[in-house]
């Protein structure tokens, strides 16, 4: 029986097209608006601007009496200097709201600087939990991809400018205000990023149900994230204009995002991250790629969790199957996503194993994995993907 001290932040305003009522919800805000014209700080990347959002966003903001400024100098995997650039913008402009707009990226971004803003110092002293040294100005996440569930939770993951180590920077006063899922702005999304962060959010759900810190409700957020993602993914690929899957998968990954804020993560974002650090492997690529031998790996004690799990989907399998029946499942989506199954697809060297190991035991999601992870299984977890 796992305690749990569960303190709902974030207002989730879900449906197709409610991102046209982003005014009226910043203005539900309230208290911490300054008396006169408010102004909001919108960070979003050039990609999202290019796809209209941004500006249809903003105009719905300036036809309400907001004062707009924008932020678009950060790319994926922001780093520590994207954020001081950022935090510079916002010191210039003293928004009384944030508003983070589009991929995890984007959010992430909007958070570390929310962090430095409201706090001062460098996005270096938050990494942690609960580092925080003020109350932290208010967010509205708009998310147009269905990966992080970033939009509900209290954490930015930023990469230092030099190391590339990603910081997780976690605080409740960095929760999100409100979260606005709305599925349309999702359908311009590129196969590609419908593909990688599909398998991203599959990974939250995985990871989080068979957590160490696992409880009553992550374990209802993990199954339900996992049920609407596994039914939608391939559907969204096949047929990306499909908006009752594309609905699917944001809330999933949504769902799958609660699930991390109450109980984390595992093995595969630990062994994922010295992919993406060192060889820079898109994120969803690397935990896609890891994911189905770590399953193999718990599964030698938790087949039960899986099968409950993936009943969702495939509801007569066995306990005794289910661990090599879900990792056979997320390796063809990871083919029909067209994404890599094998180091030796992304022409990774063996000869780096023994770097990947040492910085995998390092990773902070690694100490929630159900079986403690040692450097002889970390090293077994990369030899089965070669």
């Amino acid at each position: 029986m796992q305690s749990f001290d569960l303190h709902p932040r974030t207002r989730i305003v879900f449906g197709p097209n409610v991102s046209d009522q982003i005014s009226e919800l910043a203005r539900s805000i309230g208290g911490a608006l300054s008396l006169g014209r408010p102004r909001v700080l919108v960070v979003c990347d050039p990609g999202i601007v290019a796809a209209g959002h941004f500006e249809r966003l903003t105009r719905s903001l300036r036809e309400g009496d907001w004062e707009v400024q924008a932020f678009h100098e950060f790319a994926e995997n922001p780093t520590s200097a994207m954020v001081d650039a950022g935090v510079q913008v916002a010191a210039e402009f003293q928004p009384d709201l944030l508003i983070g707009l589009g991929g995890g990226s984007s959010m992430d971004c909007a958070k570390g600087i929310n962090f430095v803003y409201s706090c001062g110092g460098r996005i270096h002293d938050y990494h942690g939990v609960g580092k925080a040294t003020a109350d932290m100005l208010p967010m509205i996440a708009v998310p147009t991809t269905a990966g992080t569930g970033s939009e509900a939770q209290s954490f930015a993951l930023i990469s230092d400018a030099e190391t590339h180590v990603k910081m997780a920077c976690g605080d409740p006063k960095a929760a999100c205000r409100i979260a606005v899922l709305d599925p349309v702005l999702t359908l311009t999304q590129p196969r590609g990023v419908t593909a990688l962060t599909g398998i991203d959010a599959i990974s939250h759900a995985v990871e989080t149900y068979v957590s160490r810190k696992r409880n009553a409700m992550s374990i209802t957020y993990s199954r339900r994230a996992f049920g609407l993602l596994g039914q939608s993914f391939v559907r969204v690929l096949q047929t990306p204009d499909d908006l009752e899957a594309r609905a699917d998968m944001q809330l999933g990954a949504c769902l799958a995002g609660m699930a991390i804020e109450t109980s984390m993560l595992g093995a595969a974002h630990a062994t994922a991250n010295p992919l993406t650090a060192r060889h820079d492997v898109v994120h969803g690529q690397a935990v896609g790629l890891m994911l189905p031998a770590v399953v193999r790996f718990n599964g030698t004690s938790h087949a039960d969790w899986y099968a409950e799990l993936l009943r969702e989907v495939e509801p007569n399998v066995s306990v005794d199957a289910a661990p090599d029946r879900l990792a056979e499942l997320i390796q063809a989506w990871m083919r029909e996503a067209d994404l890599a199954t094998s180091l030796d697809e992304l022409s990774i060297p063996t000869s780096d194993i023994g770097q990947f190991v040492d910085d995998a035991l390092q990773q902070w999601t690694g100490t929630f994995n159900p079986i403690e992870l040692d450097e002889d299984s970390t090293r077994s977890l990369y030899r089965e993907v070669f």
